[in-house]
């Protein structure tokens, strides 16, 4: 399906939540809520191939179980030895706003081949998201693209772009709050885990299992937490912190997920590597790569470059699409190849160099771009989650304050994630799931809870993972080395230790840290090409080195 191109709320990334507190009957299960609603009989028929897909209509309000209902899709690819099958692994690619039944659909190529011998690999996707009855906050493309484009940069940066990204903010808010209802009031990250609870029935699973990625971390501890003793297994891997992730009033998501904090951690980690490592292993050690770094990025303040495209167009590369672009191959395994390579090509240009790397980089990207027609939802869709789950400031029009105090804090990024929650102002975002969870998220889980945190992760803080293990009693916390977004796929070490707990529901030692991934700079970076690593819904700015708007 075409997907429109407004790179804005690909800041939709992992953030925080919102008010109100769960039903006790809904938590706990009993005659009402979650329980009330009989077991649905899905309606497998074959999709795509090698797939099976169905869709479920669930209740809007689980505290009317008989009422309103919005429909569900759900894929499977089912164990390809259905005799020693354990069971369905539910699976979350993040966002929030990705596809969970495509991220089940593409299981065969990124789950290792025992976990897709034993597991019937089950996506549900979100209300309001993919396949699922979708959330529309406008009335039409055409309001949509109005708003939208105020806020089509991959961050604002000079006071014109901040006014209307501020004016964006406030239209989207006000349209999710008013055109988007009632599913933008009922699509919180805690409705998602009671579709799931209820579709685990529905697949004929005692328990659950499951593996959630990124944002997915915080579907999977919102799980643990509302049903703790209905899950085998169940590993969040790139984790936030559920606490953070609810915030309070007083602090923009930033601040509390300190996501730009540990992004810029890893830039500077790889330009000194850089340097160490010397010009014939990285591109950009000439001279000193902090300083060099710096000084590209003033420069594009003042004066973005302008580039033909070959096209009779120009390339417009300013500064926020070129920390948009290095913030996106920080997700990489590769990350310190593909960072420094942008910068070295950035370098050259601004030098009067080659720049024939840049427009090929745009050029690709601009072919990879679809029409605008049929409507897209993934910005509003993605956004809700974020607004519906947390708590924010009342203000939109104070985001640049905000926006400035992370930057000072975390220099590129701070700016880059400051401004992914602005459209959750509370006084212009309005509607409200009252339903939505908001703790404990220290419950006690009949199993372990195995929560994955890779120390150089650009989006999902290191200390996220940490915290949350904290936070569960019974978890255990697997510690990696990796570059880039979330450890699955990045090494031996961590993929086998997260397939063996699946497998056998026995988590690895305590403390047990990973540090068998590549590493910038060194040859055994190459051996990851033909690695398989899931397709997270990244949650960043702008991971394309091209103009938001050609």
């Amino acid at each position: 399906m075409p997907l429109k191109t407004h790179r804005l709320l690909t800041a939709t990334l992992a953030g925080a939540l919102a008010a109100g507190t769960i039903a006790a009957p809904a938590l706990a299960g009993g005659k009402t809520g979650v329980d009330a609603v009989p077991t649905p009989k899905l309606g497998w028929y074959k999709c795509y191939d090698y797939a099976e897909c169905a869709t479920v209509k669930l209740p809007l309000d689980y505290d009317n179980p008989r009422g309103a209902t919005t429909e569900i899709a759900v894929l499977r690819v089912k164990a390809k030895n259905q005799a020693a099958k354990i069971g369905s692994l539910f699976v979350n690619p993040g966002g929030p706003g990705g596809s969970a039944t495509q991220f089940a659909y593409d299981a065969p190529y990124w789950l290792s081949d025992p976990m897709l011998q034993r597991f019937d690999v089950v996506g549900v996707d979100p209300r309001g998201i993919g396949a699922s009855q979708n959330i529309r906050c406008f009335k039409s493309v055409k309001d949509q693209t109005a708003v939208l484009d105020l806020m089509n940069v991959p961050f604002p940066v000079t006071t014109a772009e901040e006014k209307a990204y501020v004016q964006g903010s406030k239209l989207l808010g006000k349209a999710c709050s008013t055109t988007g209802r009632p599913l933008t009031g009922a699509a919180s990250t805690a409705e998602v885990a009671r579709d799931m609870d209820v579709i685990r029935r529905a697949v004929g699973d005692k328990k659950l299992n499951y593996l959630g990625f990124s944002y997915g971390s915080a579907l999977g501890q919102y799980y643990a937490n509302m049903f703790p003793d209905r899950f085998r297994a169940l590993v969040v891997d790139g984790v936030l912190d559920p606490v953070a992730w609810v915030g309070n009033t007083r602090q923009v998501i930033d601040g509390r997920l300190h996501s730009s904090d540990g992004a810029y951690k890893a830039l500077i980690e790889i330009l000194k590597r850089c340097d160490k490592a010397g010009e014939a292993k990285c591109v950009f050690a000439e001279g000193d790569p902090v300083r060099h770094f710096r000084q590209i990025a003033e420069h594009l303040k003042k004066e973005p470059l302008a580039l033909p495209d070959g096209e009779g167009g120009t390339i417009q590369v300013t500064y926020a699409v070129f920390i948009g672009a290095i913030l996106g191959s920080l997700y990489q395994f590769d990350a310190g190849e593909q960072v420094t390579a942008i910068a070295d090509q950035v370098a050259d240009a601004i030098e009067g160099g080659s720049t024939a790397a840049l427009v090929k980089r745009a050029r690709d990207a601009r072919a990879s771009r679809q029409y605008d027609f049929p409507y897209d939802n993934s910005a509003e869709a993605g956004t809700t989650v974020i607004c519906t789950d947390g708590r924010f400031p009342p203000n939109a029009s104070d985001w640049p304050r905000y926006a400035d105090r992370r930057e000072a804090a975390a220099p590129y990024f701070g700016r880059s994630w400051g401004w992914i929650d602005s459209p959750c102002a509370s006084r212009t975002w309005t509607v409200r799931d009252e339903d939505a969870y908001t703790g404990p998220f220290t419950r006690r889980t009949a199993a372990p809870v195995l929560v994955v945190g890779s120390f150089w992760d650009p989006a999902t803080n290191y200390r996220g993972a940490v915290s949350s293990s904290r936070l569960l009693p019974n978890s255990v916390l697997l510690s990696s080395n990796n570059w880039g977004h979330t450890a699955y796929g990045s090494g031996v070490c961590a993929t086998t230790a997260i397939d063996a707990y699946l497998l056998t529901g026995k988590p690895p030692a305590r403390g047990t840290v990973c540090t068998d991934a590549p590493q910038p700079f060194t040859s055994a970076v190459s051996t990851m090409a033909e690695t398989k690593r899931p397709p997270i819904a990244a949650p960043l700015p702008d991971s394309i080195l091209i103009p938001a708007k050609l």
